[in-house]
C-alpha cells in the first residue's frame, strides 16, 4: 500500500486493489504516516466489508488520518487502542457521515467516558446503519445510562449492545438490561 500510495497513480492503485472487502491489521502497530496509507487506499474502494483495526496503537493522530473514509466500512473494529473521548470524537464524525455504511462498530477498551458516551450517544441519533455497538471494557458509569437509554430506544436497527465489564451500579445494569423488554430482537449485555 505504500508503493501505491507513493506512486500518486489513482487508476494503478484501483486496478492492483480491485474490489477489497477485508482489511485486517489487528496486532501490527500501525503510525500517523501507515493511517494517511491506508486512508489513501480505502478511498479508492467502494464499501470496504471489514476494517480490523484492533489493538494496532492507532492514537488520536492516525485516527484523524483515517476519519474521512471510516465511514466506507461496514464492519469497523477499533478496540484495545487507547483512543479515549477525542478518539470516540472523531469516530462519531464517521458516524453522523449522512453516506456512512458501517452496522457493526467496535469500541471495547478504547478509554471511552460518560462524557465521550454523551458525543457518540448524539452522533448515532442520526445514524440510520448501525446494527451492534460494542463498549464493553471502558469508564461508563451510571451517568451514562439515560443517554444508552434514548439510543437503545431509539437506534431503530440496533440488535445488539455490550456493556460488560464497566462502571455501572447494579441498578444501572438492572435499568439497561430492562430496555430489551420494549424491543424485541435487541439483546443488552451488561
Amino acid at each position: 500500500m505504500h508503493y501505491l500510495f507513493e506512486s500518486q497513480n489513482p487508476a494503478l492503485a484501483q486496478q492492483t486493489l480491485g474490489s477489497v472487502e477485508t482489511l485486517t491489521f489487528y496486532g501490527l502497530g500501525l503510525t500517523p504516516i501507515d493511517c494517511a496509507v491506508l486512508s489513501h487506499a480505502i478511498r479508492l474502494c467502494d464499501t470496504i466489508k471489514h476494517l480490523d483495526l484492533g489493538n494496532c496503537r492507532i492514537q488520536c493522530e492516525g485516527l484523524q488520518r483515517l476519519g474521512p473514509v471510516l465511514h466506507k466500512c461496514q464492519r469497523l473494529r477499533l478496540g484495545h487502542n487507547d483512543l479515549g473521548d477525542f478518539g470516540v470524537k472523531l469516530v462519531s464524525a464517521a458516524l453522523r457521515n449522512p453516506d456512512c455504511k458501517i452496522q457493526i462498530l467496535w469500541l471495547q477498551l478504547v478509554g471511552l467516558t460518560d462524557s465521550g458516551a454523551k458525543n457518540l450517544v448524539s452522533a448515532l441519533s442520526t445514524n440510520t446503519s448501525l446494527m451492534e455497538l460494542d463498549l464493553t471494557g471502558n469508564s461508563l458509569t451510571d451517568r451514562s445510562v439515560p443517554a444508552l437509554r434514548d439510543l437503545i430506544l431509539t437506534l431503530p436497527r440496533l440488535e445488539w449492545i455490550g456493556l460488560e465489564k464497566n462502571k455501572f451500579s447494579p441498578t444501572g445494569k438492572k435499568e439497561l438490561r430492562s430496555l430489551q423488554e420494549p424491543r424485541p430482537g435487541l439483546t443488552v449485555i451488561v
